[in-house]
């Protein structure tokens, strides 16, 4: 018998060895899932299971372009700095009512979850969360795991809150099932939702972790906007002749005012009548993008010894100060570069601890990270200098706080659209991106490094491994075998199967692998046993997403696994019951809204 004789026969067994090879694969993270996945899809081409046409057909998925476009949409909410904003909200509220603060900030990332892509979300509020525990005398552990939950609930309560939903949904259609309108599964996601949130107010004050945490990257407000800068009013600042308390950059969330000063005496903001003039002198801590923004705020002149060639368009570079440098240990504002080179120093960073008291006063140490300001000649001659060492990465980019509107807008516009049947979500996902592009609230370096490579390449790769799966026969095989031992149950009990299986696997497998091999499952599973195959869509749906057993299921449970410095039996401890409760609650509400 040759070769291709021998494959053909054994075809079945074949693209199940794959499979199983490709999910050892995927817990023993020897490679990236999407390395797995081009792996596997490769094997499957290989083999002739899958022919160019089909291969090359997979890239035209809308539910993959949805995604991408959805993550640039995403990516316009945090360059106009809309996220942040609603932060900065929170911790203004946070100074009299903490624990009102708490629960706002879990609203938030609920409702944010819902319609953008959680990962930037849950980045953007886990130093918020770490300040809100210290206010209400909390450890930073018994929030960090909360957000990370709510953010997965809240992604399960739309079609376009996760990936996953997307995925399954074009999988479905492609299946020949009718699919799902954007709010078609809100119901059971509100529902799971507010058991999980019951659940946690109930029992996680017993099951949650008590510590600050923060050993891995749950930097604290101060350590996070830790940029030492100051500026002077100039002419045309737009809140001159107002209370200090109106000036609006002082207000953002990554900005941390250290005093204010008038010819030398202190001025206190708060005061309704200490009005902004001219020659006013502010010293703050900011972060990179704040420092970024404050250079576009017309009437504001930032920085220590400010000489410019008036015409001359300006650079800003960061320079690192070595151990060698003859400004070690000099005053900054005697810094041997100052007069060399004329630049302006706009910022100072230091390691491990904080820069200050002021620019001018600041006493330089190695490793101290500068953001300089002048012209290309100025920039080029600190380049010179072998002990100042000029940043390889471009500077932060500032936010466009002025385009926030326009970003909500399209992406209302993009899911009003969809909801309504009047464009299909990939489509009016791709025109609210070039509007975007036409109006300046987004540039392309932004849009396309919102891109996640690892998660559109896998999508792709285990879309080829589902479809030769499919061409195999290797799904009607599994489905033949599990017949039998799911006959005997009833819709209910094979609703709650397939939840738990799914959901073990989503704990040790890329959720959207995990889509992928399911749903042509359960699809076929649903037909031979008579029951509405869209229940089972919607199970598989909540299954994969519902991760929050481990910190490995869930990108969300990875960043705050990190900031919080949990142990992996911490998670275990409040996640395994919180699954059984939101599992129980979801498969109840599937069975009533999808089934019954």
């Amino acid at each position: 018998m040759d070769l291709p004789s021998l494959i053909t026969r054994h075809e079945v067994a074949l693209s199940l060895g794959i499979l199983a090879l490709m999910l050892v694969g995927f817990t023993r993270e020897r490679l990236p899932p999407s390395g797995i996945g081009v792996i596997g899809a490769a094997a499957f081409v290989a083999l002739g299971f899958v022919g160019e046409t089909e291969m090359l057909a997979v890239f035209s998925n809308g539910a993959a372009i949805a995604i991408g476009a959805m993550l640039v949409l995403s990516a316009a909410l945090v360059r106009t700095g809309t996220l942040e904003a609603l932060a900065g909200r929170v911790l203004a509220l946070a100074k009299t009512r903490p624990v009102t603060a708490v629960i706002l900030v879990l609203g938030v990332a609920l409702v944010a979850s819902a319609f953008v892509n959680s990962t930037p979300v849950v980045v953007i509020l886990i130093p918020l969360v770490a300040s809100l525990a210290t206010a209400i005398g909390s450890g930073a552990k018994k929030l960090l795991i909360p957000l990370s939950y709510v953010a997965i609930l809240g992604g399960s309560c739309t079609l376009i809150g996760t990936s996953t939903n997307l995925l399954v949904d074009s999988i479905a259609r492609a299946e020949g099932l009718p699919g799902l309108g954007i709010f078609d599964i809100s119901g059971v996601g509100l529902v799971a939702a507010a058991a999980g949130i019951a659940f946690l107010a109930l029992g996680g004050r017993i099951l949650l972790p008590v510590g600050k945490g923060g050993g891995g990257g749950a930097a604290s407000e101060d350590e996070e906007a830790a940029i030492l800068t100051e500026c002077r009013i100039g002419e045309g600042f737009p809140a001159l002749g107002k209370p200090w308390s109106k000036a609006n950059f002082l207000s953002h969330r990554g900005v941390r005012l250290l005093r204010i000063t008038r010819a030398g005496q202190r001025l206190d903001p708060e005061d309704e009548q200490t009005l902004v003039a001219e020659k006013d002198r502010v010293v703050m801590r900011v972060t990179a993008p704040e420092l970024a923004t404050l250079m576009r705020v017309p009437g504001l002149v930032l920085g220590l010894r400010v000489r410019r060639a008036i015409g001359e368009p300006l650079e800003t570079a960061r320079i690192t100060v070595a151990a060698e440098s003859a400004a070690v240990g000099v005053r900054l504002a005697e810094a041997h570069f100052l007069s060399r080179f004329a630049v302006s120093v706009i910022g100072v960073r230091r390691r491990r601890n904080l820069a200050g008291p002021d620019l001018a006063t600041l006493v330089v140490r190695p490793g101290d990270r500068l953001w300089v300001q002048g012209t290309a000649d100025q920039i080029a001659g600190i380049g010179s200098d072998p002990w100042l060492i000029l940043s390889s990465g471009p500077p932060a980019k500032p936010f466009l706080r002025d385009r926030a509107l326009i970003a909500l807008l399209v992406l209302a516009g993009v899911i009003t659209a969809a909801a309504l049947g009047a464009v299909p979500l990939a489509a009016g996902a791709i025109i609210g991106i070039g509007v975007l592009f036409a109006l300046g609230s987004l540039d392309t370096a932004d849009a396309w490094s919102a891109l996640n490579a690892d998660v559109l390449v896998l999508i792709y790769a285990m879309l080829v491994v589902g479809t030769g799966l499919q061409n195999t026969g290797a799904v009607d095989a599994v489905v033949t075998a599990a017949i039998p031992l799911l006959e005997t149950l009833s819709p209910f009990g094979i609703v709650l199967v397939v939840y738990a299986l799914t959901s073990v696997l989503t704990e040790t497998v890329t959720n959207n692998a995990v889509a992928v091999i399911m749903t042509p499952l359960v699809i076929e599973l649903a037909t031979s046993l008579g029951i509405a195959p869209t229940a089972l869509v919607v199970t598989v749906m909540f299954a994969a997403s519902g991760s929050f057993a481990t910190p490995i299921g869930y990108q969300t449970n990875t960043l705050v696994h990190i900031a919080g410095n949990y142990r992996f039996a911490e998670f275990l401890r409040v996640g395994i019951p919180m699954k059984l409760v939101v599992g129980v609650v979801t498969c109840i509400a599937i069975d009533l809204w999808f089934v019954g």
